[in-house]
């Protein structure tokens, strides 16, 4: 089989398909990644997404607890 004919590797993703954009952070309040990660995440380098996946954990105590509230 050639590269051309096999799939392509499945990118890893912290989307959710919560796609809602807090104003206050300007941050998707699904996956915690900004407009520009969100819309660059397939052509960033897997060390590029490896670092924005590591932020990711801490970004969500950047909205607040209220609105994050009506995804529990």
């Amino acid at each position: 089989m050639s590269t051309e004919d096999r799939p392509a590797a499945s990118m890893r993703t912290p989307c959710i398909k919560v796609c809602i954009v807090d104003g206050e952070s300007g941050l998707c309040m699904g996956c915690y990644r900004r407009l520009n990660e969100v819309a660059g995440w397939s052509k960033m380098t897997p060390e590029a997404r490896d670092a924005v996946m590591a932020e990711l954990p801490s970004r969500r105590s950047l909205i607040r607890p209220e609105k994050l509230a009506m995804f529990s």
